[in-house]
């Protein structure tokens, strides 16, 4: 297994006042990356092809994959529910899809380099950043990105993906979904998708509105922004300013709720046919937030340390940017 360690600022003498020395030993990494569990994934995988028979298959998959899987993966597999026959059904359904999927996954390991970058920037732009783990996983193609606690899960069989990986024994939702997703150039952000959830790992509270939600994943969009310079290639990058009237008007009739399914991870189930606005409301949020304070620095570690289960807090948060106002000006 191959573990990368990565401090997560300039250098690591920054992070103590003494000098490191023979009998000081160097301060621990805040954020440890680790992705043996690809190769292992792969080895399990190369067995349940060869065997013919369920129960074996099962047994291979579980010796070779889970029973030698990092706590990332335990993480990853308790988080999305993932279980040996959710595993072992996809690779039954999609084989295609595996064997065309299997050399991008080696490829990421280039994201490491501008990775190790960015934390550095993320250090700068919070120093209390709490350690945090970056665990490259193969899931069972439910998410590309999550967390759990103090671990970024990132399951490179989506997260590495692009136009030349076989779909053609999907079902046309999940072509669908993938063709949009691949179109993102993934590989390429897939630093920017370890940087946003790192953030998330920061982060603290139960989101019980649809409104504390967003603001949940538009603070990690826009700290992860900061620290990388660049935004997502997905959809409401570019509907979102487009649009902003009429998305601030809709979203200000929901906000308040607590059904996420309009604007929040559930495709284009809205009016606007664009996925994932909500992303976009909490962004222009943060940034307003941001542009208004006279201290960016305060800006940034408010917006890291708010307790997202106090609505007031939230509302306050909310309020301070000015963008759901009553006449506030457009977009970004």
């Amino acid at each position: 297994m191959r573990h990368v360690l990565f401090a997560a600022c300039a250098a690591l003498a920054v992070l103590s006042s003494a000098p490191v020395t023979a009998q000081s030993p160097a301060p621990a990494p805040r954020v440890q990356v680790v992705d043996g569990d690809i190769a292992r994934f792969w080895a399990a995988y190369d067995a349940v092809r060869a065997e013919s028979d369920p129960a074996r298959q099962r047994d291979l998959f579980q010796r070779l994959y889970i029973d030698q899987g990092t706590p990332g993966l335990g993480a990853f597999m308790q988080a999305k529910g993932y279980t040996i026959d959710t595993f072992l059904d996809a690779i039954r359904a999609y084989p295609t899809y595996w064997d065309t999927v299997r050399p991008r996954t080696a490829l990421a390991g280039q994201a490491l380099e501008k990775l190790e970058i960015h934390l550095a920037r993320l250090r700068e732009l919070y120093p209390d950043l709490r350690p945090a783990g970056v665990y490259f996983e193969v899931g069972a193609l439910r998410s590309a990105g999550t967390t759990l606690d103090d671990k970024v899960l990132i399951g490179v069989e989506m997260a590495t993906g692009d136009a030349s990986v076989d779909l053609s024994q999907m079902p046309p939702n999940l072509k669908r979904f993938f063709t949009t997703y691949f179109a993102s150039d993934p590989l390429e952000n897939l630093d920017l998708l370890a940087a946003h959830e790192v953030v998330h790992t920061q982060q603290r509270g139960e989101r019980q509105t649809l409104l504390a939600q967003a603001v949940y994943e538009g603070v990690a969009d826009f700290v992860a922004e900061k620290a990388t310079g660049r935004m997502p290639k997905l959809p409401y990058v570019a509907y979102g300013p487009a649009n902003d009237a009429a998305i601030r008007t809709a979203f200000r009739a929901d906000m308040n709720g607590a059904d996420f399914g309009g604007w929040l991870y559930n495709g284009v189930n809205n009016p606007f046919g664009t996925a994932d606005l909500g992303y976009y409301v909490g962004y222009v949020i943060a940034s307003r937030y941001y542009d208004r304070a006279p201290d960016k620095a305060a800006a940034i570690k408010a917006m890291l340390e708010l307790d997202y289960a106090d609505q007031a807090a939230v509302q306050a948060f909310v309020d301070a940017s000015g963008y759901l106002d009553e006449g506030a000006g457009s977009g970004i």
